[in-house]
């Protein structure tokens, strides 16, 4: 047993482009730290270009359902677990048709979603975008649904629901509990649907498990590189990078 946990270590490792995707996650986990939002939208253009979709995917799950652990008790004690179930069932009810669009489509196409989706998410989140109509609990659901076809496709789960989410008139620390426990549960929701269905590879778990402490870390950093006063110069940075992995990472660029 121990054997075959470290053959698949070292097998992780050694895979194509691991160092790539290790610079990736922690320049992800950086900008999380002191953003707040944008980890899918580093890693996974990047992710897209060494793995293939799925195994990309898998990694992501993987390592930022670590991340916010330490976050989860003060979380419940912040969050309206009414909208987060919401949310959640959502989720549950769109993951399924995410997965099964993302384990038929071609490995290119898929650079070009997930780099396309995150220049165009970017612009909603520059231009400041918001819902401003009423957030009842059928749209609550029906945005739920939407980050999980969209996570399951592309592992976007979170801007769908944080730029409607941040609209409603709920407080700040409420909002943010909430959506980290949507991200939260997306995340598990995601894995326990691909164990289910024999598409869980050891693989790209392992390296979901190796990128987790650089991601870790990096969070750490970011969080206390942040300066309250300097909170527009971190968003523009979140913005630029997020551009720039986009951009770089499109199949016109090889």
């Amino acid at each position: 047993m121990i054997g075959d946990i470290s053959s698949a270590l070292g097998g992780a490792i050694n895979a194509d482009g691991f160092w790539i995707l290790v610079g990736a996650v922690f320049i992800a986990g950086l900008v999380r730290g002191f953003s707040g939002f944008g980890t899918s939208m580093i890693y996974m253009p990047f992710a897209g270009t060494v793995l293939p979709p799925v195994w990309a995917l898998i990694t992501v799950l993987v390592f930022d359902a670590f991340g916010p652990l330490p976050n989860v008790p003060r979380a419940l004690r912040d969050g309206a677990p009414r909208d987060v179930m919401r949310l959640a069932l959502g989720a549950f009810l769109g993951v399924p048709l995410g997965l099964f669009l993302l384990y038929r489509i071609d490995p290119e196409v898929f650079r070009w979603l997930v780099s396309g989706v995150s220049l165009v998410l970017l612009v909603l989140l520059i231009s400041g975008w918001r819902y401003h109509g009423e957030m009842s609990r059928v749209l609550t659901l029906a945005i739920g649904g939407l980050g999980g076809v969209l996570g399951g496709i592309s592992g976007l789960a979170g801007p769908p629901v944080i730029m409607f989410y941040m609209s409603s008139m709920r407080a700040v620390k409420v909002v943010r509990a909430n959506i980290l426990l949507y991200l939260l549960m997306f995340d598990f929701f995601s894995l326990a649907m691909m164990a289910v269905s024999g598409l869980l590879e050891v693989q790209p778990m392992m390296i979901g498990i190796l990128l987790t402490l650089p991601y870790l870390i990096a969070n750490i950093i970011g969080a206390a590189l942040f300066r309250p006063g300097f909170e527009k110069i971190y968003r523009w940075l979140a913005y630029t990078l997020i551009a720039g992995a986009a951009l770089s990472n499109l199949p016109l660029f090889g």
